[in-house]
Order: C-alpha cells, then structure tokens, then sequence
C-alpha cells in the first residue's frame, strides 16, 4: 500500500539551523491581506475588513451570516486565515435590496469592524494581490550567522513555493481521506474540494521537491512552462537563451510545476518526462483527480517575498516581516531558517 504520509520536503538551503516558538501570543503572527481591487461603493454586497484575534475565518463567516439574518453561502471571503494570531481580512455579505446593517453587535475583544463598503459583485476565492505578514519567533536559539544568510539568499532568489501542512489536515490525513473518497465513499461538499485540494497540493509538492533536491527549483529546465510574477499568466519558452535567463533572475518570470487534472500541462521535454514520472507513481490519486472533472493548471515553484526584513531582538526573539502573494505559505519561508513549535 502506498505511503501517503507527509515527508520532511527537501530544503533550499541546507535546512533551518535555529529553533524558536511562533504564536505565543497573538501579536506573534500578524497577517493583512490585501485586495487586488478596491470596492466600488455601491452594490448588493457588502464588503467588511475585519480584524480578528483567536477566530477562525469559518466561525466568521457563519457570524457575519446569524448577525445579518442570511443563508451562510451568501458570506464570502477570499481566502482562509488561522485562528491563532491577529489576521485582517475582508468578507462580503450579499445583502439585496436591504439597508446598511449595524455590525457592532457582533464586535468584541477578538472581532473589530474596520471598514465597511458596498461593491457590485461578491468577494470570491484567490482574489487577493497577497497577504503581509509580521511575525515574531521567541526564544529564538541557532548560529545566527547561518540564519542571516538563509535570509540573504531568499531575499535575493526566493524560497520553493511549497503547499503548508496545513493543506493537508492533521498528520496529512486529508490525502489519506480523499482516496476513500475516490474509491466511493460520501463527503460533503465542502469537504470533497478540500480533500481535492490537498492531492494536488501534494502531487505539486512531490513535483517541487525533485526540483529542490536537484538544486533547479529557481532555473531553467528544458520543457518548462514560465510564470509571470504577480499575475496567472503562462508561457512556455520556444528556446533557453540569455533574454529568458536574465528575466528568471530579476523574478520577472518563475519556472512552475503541475497542479495536475484534465487538459495539457504544457511542459514539454525534461520537464514533461519528470512529472509524469511523479504522476505515474501515484495513480490513484492522480485519475481520482482527473474523474473528478478537475481543469490542469500550473504553480509557480518558487516566490521571492517582498520587502523582506529581519531583526535579532536583545530578548532571544526573531521578527521577520514580507508580503507574499495569494496562495503561497508564510510556513514555506519558515522552515527554511527555523525549526518552530507550529510549522
């Protein structure tokens, strides 16, 4: 029987050296996403940015949907953030033909209404430009000068744009119940597209890790299909010159790995011959995919975080702050510089 059990996924750069503990408290782990458009003011929908502390984005949601007197599938957000820390992040209600609610009755010490605007159209998943996080790992203990060059490399050429465990549910067992699911047992909706999600979050992850082993998770490999930073636009390269290299190390483009399902992947020689490799040995997760009717598409392998910086603080405390894009992992640019209690 096949091992889905998740593995230690290879590391960049030689593996973190340091260990320290992360969400102590809820100012340790700050997150604000933020929008890749601004509302327009009127509408049937109204966008709420909200700051919560020790509450999960479901909990939220259901909230928002009590407080307003509406079905929970007409709450929307754009994107999941962990209970533990202090997130910002925007939810929509659809609420037609209805006055402005009061939200105060549903704030408390852990929930504050920061904004509310109305927009035309519903707040739908991936919407975000990205997230900024500011985090704060205590007891910090490690050969410092290690960690400051883990953090050089990785401000200059990115970290592998792995999948967090959180994808995968507790001790990986989503992968685990989506193979039941795929040999015929019932789930509910909601959960049928999370346990799709972890398999090809984990077929992705098997893809990249071959990459980071072999040291080409940030280069060129014939066949591959390319990535415009910070948009969902393809390319595949007709030939390996100067021109494409040069724009690979500025972060212009990004070489990406399959998040497998039903069309053409686009990769073609090399990189063609190394996912199907990886495919092949996982045929029952890879056709419960396909028979679930799922489109194939590509994810970057590697994100350069933005405006990277990193502070040794007197108390043995590391804080770091960056901005990722949507989709990626806060936990994927950990681990690679720190074991944590949380990662």
């Amino acid at each position: 029987m096949t091992d889905f059990s998740l593995p230690i996924w290879p590391y960049a750069y030689g593996g973190p050296t340091g260990h320290g503990d992360i969400k102590t408290f809820p100012n340790d782990f700050i997150v604000e996403e933020f929008l890749s458009f601004a509302p327009e003011g009127s509408g049937e929908h109204v966008f709420l940015h909200i700051e919560k502390v020790g509450e999960n984005t479901e909990y939220v949601a259901r909230l928002l949907a009590r407080h307003a007197g509406v079905r929970q599938r007409d709450v929307s957000y754009a994107g999941m953030k962990d209970r533990h820390g202090r997130t910002r992040q925007w939810f929509s209600v659809w609420l037609p033909g209805k006055q402005d609610i009061d939200w105060s009755g549903i704030e408390s010490d852990h929930l504050k209404i920061l904004q509310s605007v109305r927009h035309a159209r519903k707040l739908k998943r991936g919407v975000l430009a990205g997230n900024r996080f500011t985090l704060t790992i205590r007891n910090w203990q490690g050969d410092r000068d290690v960690a400051e060059q883990q953090l050089q490399q990785i401000q200059q050429h990115g970290f592998p744009n792995y999948f967090g465990e959180q994808r995968f549910g507790h001790q990986g067992r989503n992968i685990e119940k989506a193979l039941a699911m795929f040999q015929g047992g019932k789930v509910k909706r909601e959960q049928r597209s999370i346990y799709l999600s972890a398999v090809r979050s984990y077929l992705f992850n098997l893809i990249l890790a071959e990459r980071v082993k072999a040291q080409t998770w940030n280069k060129v490999l014939p066949g591959d299909v390319f990535k415009l930073n910070k948009t969902n636009s393809y390319f595949h390269a007709e030939a390996i010159d100067q021109a494409l290299l040069d724009r690979l190390e500025s972060g212009d483009i990004h070489a990406t790995g399959a998040l497998w399902g039903k069309g053409d992947s686009g990769v073609t020689t090399t990189m063609l011959a190394l996912e199907r490799q990886i495919i092949e040995a996982y045929p029952e997760l890879a056709d419960g995919l396909l028979k679930a009717d799922l489109e194939a598409d590509r994810r970057a392998l590697r994100i350069i975080p933005e405006n990277l910086a990193w502070q040794f603080e007197p108390d043995e405390n590391l804080r770091l702050s960056f901005g990722l894009p949507a989709g990626s992992y806060a936990t994927a640019l950990l681990r690679e510089i720190v074991q944590t209690s949380s990662v």
